[in-house]
C-alpha cells in the first residue's frame, strides 16, 4: 500500500510539473490544479453529507424558513467557504453542520454518523472526537490563561501530554511569550490566535469557523487567514468557514453561496 501511495504521489507531482512548464501558473491556480490531480488519483473520503436540510422556526407572523432544501457534500481535506448576504442562513447552517444546532428535517452525516437524529449528549461526544470550532468572538474562558485554554480540549480527551501539545501549538501561532497571559491581557488578534490553537489542539478531522476575521483589523485578519491555512496544510484538516470577506473565500478550494436559505446552483 505504501509503495502504491508513493507512486500515485510521484505521478501527481510529475503532471503538475509538466503543466507548470506549459502555462504560467499562479499560486491559486497551482492549488486548484493540485486539488484536481489529487481528485483523479485518490478516492475522496466524504466528511460531511447533507440532504434536503430544512430549518424552520415559529414566529408571531408564522413560520420563518431559514434553510430550505440544502444538499451538499464536503470531502476530506477540502477548504470550503460559505458566503451570502446577511440573513441568508450561513451561520445557522454552520451550527447544524457542526452539531451545535439541530435541523427541522433532513439528513446530516458527519464522519458517517447521522447527527440529525442524535441528542445533545451524543452530538457532544462526536464533536469531541472530530470537530474544532473558531468563533468570531473568540469564546475564550476568561478565568484561564492562554496555555490553559488550549490545554482544555486535550485534557478532556484524556491526553497525558496536554501541556506539551498546547505549548507547541501556541508556539506555532506565535504566542510562545503569552502562555501565562489571560484573555483580557491579549489583543483581539492574539485572542483569535489562541482560539485557533485551541481548535487545532484536539487534532480535529474538520474545523468550522464562523467569521474568524470579523472582529479584526485588516492586518490581523491577514495573519489569521495565513495561520488557518498553514495549520490546515500541516494537519490535513478539512475547513468549513462562514465569511463576508472575499479575500478569505478566495483562499478556499470551493465556495458555497446561500441566497434566502438555498444553495445557489
Amino acid at each position: 500500500m505504501t509503495t502504491c501511495l508513493s507512486w500515485w504521489l510521484s505521478e501527481a507531482k510529475l503532471w503538475l510539473g509538466i503543466i507548470e512548464k506549459i502555462i504560467p501558473i499562479t499560486r491559486q491556480l497551482k492549488k486548484n490544479v493540485r486539488s484536481s490531480l489529487c481528485g483523479l488519483f485518490f478516492m475522496a473520503r466524504n466528511v460531511l453529507l447533507v440532504e434536503a436540510l430544512r430549518k424552520v422556526v415559529p414566529t408571531a407572523a408564522g413560520e420563518l424558513v431559514i434553510l430550505d432544501g440544502i444538499d451538499l457534500e464536503i470531502n476530506d481535506g477540502e477548504s470550503v467557504a460559505i458566503v451570502g448576504a446577511s440573513g441568508s442562513g450561513k451561520t445557522t447552517l454552520l451550527g447544524i453542520l457542526a452539531g451545535l444546532d439541530t435541523a427541522t428535517s433532513g439528513l446530516v452525516k458527519l464522519m458517517d454518523s447521522e447527527i440529525s437524529g442524535m441528542d445533545e449528549e451524543a452530538r457532544a461526544v462526536l464533536r469531541g472526537q472530530h470537530v474544532g470550532f473558531v468563533f468570531q468572538s473568540f469564546q475564550l474562558l476568561t478565568s484561564l490563561t492562554a496555555l490553559e485554554n488550549v490545554m482544555l480540549p486535550v485534557e478532556l480527551r484524556g491526553d497525558a501530554l496536554a501541556q506539551d501539545q498546547a505549548v507547541e501549538l501556541l508556539e506555532k501561532v506565535g504566542l510562545a511569550d503569552r502562555l501565562d497571559h489571560y484573555p483580557r491581557q491579549l489583543s483581539g488578534g492574539e485572542q483569535q490566535r489562541v482560539a485557533i490553537a485551541r481548535a487545532f489542539a484536539s487534532r480535529p478531522t474538520i474545523l468550522f469557523a464562523d467569521e474568524p476575521t470579523g472582529n479584526l483589523d485588516t492586518a490581523n485578519g491577514e495573519k489569521i487567514i495565513d495561520l488557518l491555512f498553514d495549520l490546515n496544510s500541516e494537519f490535513g484538516t478539512t475547513i468549513v468557514l462562514v465569511t463576508h470577506e472575499s479575500r478569505l473565500a478566495h483562499r478556499c478550494s470551493r465556495t458555497i453561496k446561500l441566497t434566502a436559505g438555498k444553495v445557489d446552483r
